[in-house]
């Protein structure tokens, strides 16, 4: 059943597609709404949707659902709207995707990486397919039937033709890696010694004066946080009060909250001044996090530095970058990111999809056809469950729990 008969008491709606001015009438209220009705299956949803633009008063909008509620219409959960458009086969799995992370990006970056990935299926997982498929049906044969009917999988040929594959797929995954690192923002815990130049750092990162800037030790107290997209990185930036040995209670209370942001952080920037080392007490409350400490030398406008040096008074910062983009991204710029998937879901069926291609490609030649078989049918599985086209409720429940009621 269509949904004129349900609204045939409130308005007569209009010719499809076309937007006409109507009058809604219900329990003494009287409306003027822009009305546009889109029959199934050529709507959004393939299903009848019919759109009321009405006075944006809270009250009146409240009154006109609660009417609804009367016909039979409910309100929408949270991503409905789209989750109905992926059931009934008007949008796939990985342009859903897209849409969630476009409706929720912070900065430009994040928003040029949902629009990259919008749209038709990438050109990769087709020719992955085309690649897969012949083998598939020959590795079957040769299963199925290879004694009585002497068919044999040569599996030189095989690993020289899926060769490519390999190397698109473990070239997709490094691009997935680091477009997740852009896609969830870089977290950056800024750490050192009182008047190690974290504060200046900071505000030129972040490209405005968040963080006070003094040459009295000890000015930051506590966790400063800001999001903000500098040189094409969305970045979620931590300053934190200067580690040294005080007997000031309120420094002291500062420095026990670095522990969490740097348990938290994907990268954490020791700042040491050009010329210095880093005090013991520093390198003691870095040593958890070792794997993921980045030594900046501050100050290089004054003393020369090795390694990673900035000015940042100067903005003299792209020693910064190139290390941001090796550590985070694998040498990647953002611009190289664009298109690549890069959801959790997406990062950990590339993976696995790679290490199956290696795993593939490393068997001997002499092994019986069963191995490459099932492992020629495990990458075809992955790229199913990659596009959507084999999927779980749960995983779908979870997508749509972070749409807003509006998509």
């Amino acid at each position: 059943m269509g949904l004129a008969p349900f609204l045939s008491s409130l308005v007569a709606l209009p010719e499809p597609r076309r937007a006409a001015l109507r009058v809604l009438r219900w329990d003494g209220f009287r409306e003027r709404a822009l009305v546009l009705f889109f029959p199934g299956p050529h709507s959004y949803t393939g299903e009848d949707v019919v759109e009321f633009q009405t006075h944006g008063n809270p009250l009146l909008v409240r009154r006109l659902l609660r009417h609804l509620g009367t016909l039979g219409i409910r309100l929408a959960e949270p991503g409905e709207f789209t989750r109905r458009a992926l059931l009934n086969g008007k949008q796939g799995l990985l342009e859903v995707e897209a849409l969630r992370d476009l409706v929720g990006a912070d900065t430009d970056t994040q928003v040029r990486l949902a629009q990259a990935r919008a749209g038709a299926e990438p050109g990769w997982i087709t020719e992955a397919r085309l690649r897969l498929k012949p083998w598939m049906a020959q590795a079957e044969a040769a299963v199925d039937y290879g004694e009585d009917e002497s068919i044999y999988l040569n599996l030189e040929d095989l690993m020289c033709d899926l060769e490519p594959l390999r190397a698109w797929f473990h070239v997709e995954h490094r691009r997935a890696q680091a477009g997740q690192h852009l896609r969830d923002g870089l977290r950056l815990a800024v750490v050192g010694r009182p008047n190690a130049g974290k504060s200046t750092l900071f505000n030129a990162l972040a490209g405005e004066e968040r963080a006070i800037v003094t040459d009295i030790p000890g000015t930051t107290r506590d966790v400063l946080e800001v999001r903000c997209e500098w040189r094409g990185l969305p970045l979620r930036l931590f300053d934190t009060a200067g580690i040294r040995d005080t007997e000031n209670p309120v420094e002291r209370l500062g420095m026990a909250r670095v522990g969490p942001v740097l348990e938290a952080a994907d990268l954490v920037l020791h700042l040491i001044p050009a010329g210095e080392q880093a005090t013991e007490l520093i390198q003691t409350t870095l040593l958890p996090f070792q794997g993921k400490v980045l030594e900046v030398r501050t100050f290089s406008d004054k003393s020369p530095a090795p390694g990673v040096a900035v000015a940042a008074n100067l903005g003299d910062l792209d020693a910064l970058e190139a290390a941001l983009q090796e550590r985070l991204l694998g040498g990647l710029a953002p611009d190289a990111c664009l298109g690549a998937l890069a959801t959790d879901r997406q990062v950990e069926l590339l993976g696995e999809l790679a290490r199956q291609m290696d795993l593939l490609l490393d068997l001997r030649t002499d092994c019986p056809p069963e191995l490459p078989a099932s492992m020629l049918q495990g990458a075809w599985g992955l790229l199913a469950r990659l596009t959507g086209e084999d999927r779980a409720d749960g995983a779908l429940d979870a997508l749509f729990s972070g749409f807003c009621l509006g998509k």
